[in-house]
């Protein structure tokens, strides 16, 4: 199957998981919650650093302290948390929709704050991974922000699973890992191919959405213009979160041998480039 094959096919299976999102539009609170806590852990660590620096944005200190490495270690833990958390919460509720079952977003929430032991730990492993990598890319100059580049790509593969296997299959974060890659491998091979629809769909998106509403909003105030742009663009990344993550979560009922309605084995096999 040749590559325009793969994107097309890749664009049928990323509809689909907006006509699962279309059918449920409850699942847009997760993504929505995510952002909005993530806003507020922000504001939190920022009123925080500026309180210890006296409220002077030029008393803040930059340098390479082992204090602000742990605050920038705590903070990529709490963000990683956040994302998981709720990035599971709307996996199960995906599954069940997948299983006919009712669909209600306590139920995920109820999910989630069940397992919320691996979900930290698995925070903890993907922040010293993320912290690793921007180490790496703020010591070793260009050099570093190719490698962490690579390795940033091979990280985003071999993590394609994790959440619905510590979700479904009861593993701690690093059996996780090592079963997410597993899949990747088995199934496909390493490399994925034809994943850049979601990406052109949010493009479009904000273009078709932010841009027009700016120059509205503009004609009122340049502040209402940037309010309006920023909202749609808030808007648009929630919508195609929580239909990546319906994608997520379709694959991997089909990578575990239970396919799901709508997301055909061979679609969703020629979205991934066979080992050689």
């Amino acid at each position: 199957m040749n590559f325009f094959d793969r994107l097309s096919n890749g664009w049928k299976i990323s509809m689909n998981s907006f006509k699962v999102l279309k059918e449920n539009k409850q699942l847009i609170i997760f993504p929505i919650l995510s952002g909005i806590s993530l806003l507020l852990i922000i504001g939190s660590f920022s009123v925080a650093i500026l309180s210890a620096a006296g409220w002077d944005v030029d008393n803040i200190d930059e340098s390479k302290s082992f204090s602000n490495y742990a605050i920038l270690f705590a903070f990529y833990i709490v963000n990683y948390f956040v994302v998981v958390f709720f990035n599971m919460a709307l996996i199960h509720c995906t599954h069940l929709y997948f299983k006919g079952e009712e669909v209600s977003v306590s139920k995920g929430l109820r999910y989630s704050a069940s397992r919320v032991g691996v979900i930290f730990s698995w925070a903890v492993v993907a922040a010293t991974v993320g912290f690793i990598l921007r180490l790496i890319q703020e010591n070793v100059g260009s050099l570093g922000k190719f490698i962490t580049g690579l390795l940033g790509i091979a990280w985003s593969i071999a993590t394609f699973f994790v959440v619905p296997v510590i979700a479904y299959e009861k593993m701690g974060p690093f059996a996780a890992l090592k079963r997410s890659t597993q899949l990747m491998k088995e199934k496909w091979g390493e490399s994925l191919g034809a994943t850049f629809s979601f990406g052109l769909i949010k493009f479009i998106a904000i273009l078709v959405l932010a841009v027009p509403l700016f120059f509205i909003g503009s004609l009122i105030h340049p502040v209402a213009g940037v309010a309006l742009a920023v909202l749609a663009i808030f808007l648009v990344i929630a919508v195609m979160s929580a239909a990546e993550t319906i994608f997520i979560s379709a694959v991997y009922h089909n990578v575990t041998g239970d396919p799901v309605e709508n997301y055909h084995l061979q679609q969703v096999d020629s979205l991934f480039v066979n080992k050689k």
